[in-house]
């Protein structure tokens, strides 16, 4: 009799209905492709049973690390607050090896979407899964390629490391793009000794040779330092971008429906991007791997280089020392940086550091030649 009642009750009381399962999946992934966040997800997956499987669906995926450690440092094993510390200052010099990364507190939520990814002989229940996560709690750290294993469609990816490579002087301004296949497609790298609003300025400007200007590179340059700066600071750009490609080879290998990769920083220093053509180079062609160390080997190259003193941009910024270099492979047949090309190294740049990029090309242009390395 009670089991009568308590069906009678349900017909005439029914369970109400969460209008959140009424939503098609369609739509929840577009959410989902929305958030992007890599970690916001792996929380989503945590949700329900239907989130779970709607996340591995995901094809936009941001990915903000949040620390770096070297191969080469024992204590990247460690869950403890001073390895992530040490890890922060190393993550300033990844020039001499290449660099790991890793997600801290992001292992669990996608130790819980990988349970129901897999194949398994029986279905788990959602609590086993929080099981799971409890006997992993030691595990801190996850590397890049084993997060993103979990989706099965990305297309769009985009990863932020929570620095630049490139350790700098307070006020100096160096930022790169770089585009890759199998190997450099091109590179473009602007430089300032120093960025000023121009009311400091305008009291010395004659001193900064603003009136003397004649779009030429000062003797001074040569002497005092100048021109040895600017090939550090292509060096280290350049070396800085085939490292992070080296980084990525095993992610294109097992995202074949990727069309597109960036790979920059929480400093906005550098910015390493793969198109759908370029990816899919990189698959059929192997890359060529340094034999110093693990980076992609850099060809020989063509570089065109643009220089002023004192670049005041129109909203009020100047940069000082300001230099621009367009780089590609020599490979690669010789193409005036005009028109359509100028637009392609402004465009590496955000404003009003495009406007700056823009300004320089229209000045004279000197001519460089750089070795594979």
């Amino acid at each position: 009799m009670a089991s009568i009642g308590a069906d009678l009750c349900r017909k005439i009381h029914p369970e109400p209905l969460d209008d959140f399962d009424r939503l098609p999946d369609s739509l929840i992934l577009f959410i989902f492709n929305i958030i992007g966040d890599v970690k916001a997800l792996g929380r989503c997956c945590v949700v329900s049973r239907r989130f779970h499987s709607l996340v591995p669906q995901v094809d936009n995926v941001v990915v903000r690390v949040d620390c770096v450690i070297s191969d080469d440092d024992p204590s990247s094993t460690s869950a403890s607050s001073s390895s992530a510390s040490s890890a922060a200052d190393k993550s300033r010099h990844p020039i001499t090896s290449l660099f790991r990364i890793f997600f801290s507190g992001l292992f669990k939520p996608l130790q819980s979407l990988s349970q129901l990814i897999i194949p398994s002989a029986r279905r788990l229940p959602l609590s086993d899964d929080f099981d799971c996560e409890a006997e992993q709690n030691i595990v801190t750290h996850h590397s890049p390629t084993q997060v993103l294993k979990n989706f099965n469609e990305i297309k769009l990816l985009r990863i932020e490391l929570p620095t630049g490579e490139l350790g700098i002087d307070e006020g100096v301004l160096l930022k790169w793009k770089a585009e890759f296949g199998s190997t450099l497609d091109s590179c473009v790298i602007l430089g300032a000794s120093s960025v000023v609003q121009s009311s400091n300025t305008t009291a010395n400007s004659s001193d900064n040779g603003v009136e003397s200007d004649n779009g030429s590179i000062p003797e001074s340059f040569y002497t005092n330092g100048g021109l040895k700066l600017r090939v550090v600071w292509t060096i280290s750009s350049l070396i800085a971008a085939s490292a992070r490609h080296y980084l990525l080879q095993p992610i294109i290998a097992e995202h074949k429906t990727l069309s597109s990769l960036v790979l920059t920083d929480a400093d906005g220093q550098g910015v390493l991007s793969m198109n759908k053509e370029q990816l899919e180079e990189l698959r059929v062609k192997p890359l060529s791997a340094s034999s110093a160390s693990k980076r992609t080997l850099v060809p020989a190259l063509n570089m065109r280089l643009w220089y002023a003193p004192h670049l005041e941009l129109p909203n009020g910024v100047v940069l000082k020392g300001a230099t621009l270099v367009a780089i590609r492979p020599s490979e690669q047949p010789k193409k005036e940086v005009a028109g359509s090309e100028a637009n392609w190294v402004a465009s590496a740049f955000e404003e009003p550091f495009g406007t700056a990029a823009r300004m320089l090309v229209k000045r004279r242009t000197y001519c460089l030649e750089m070795n594979s390395f």
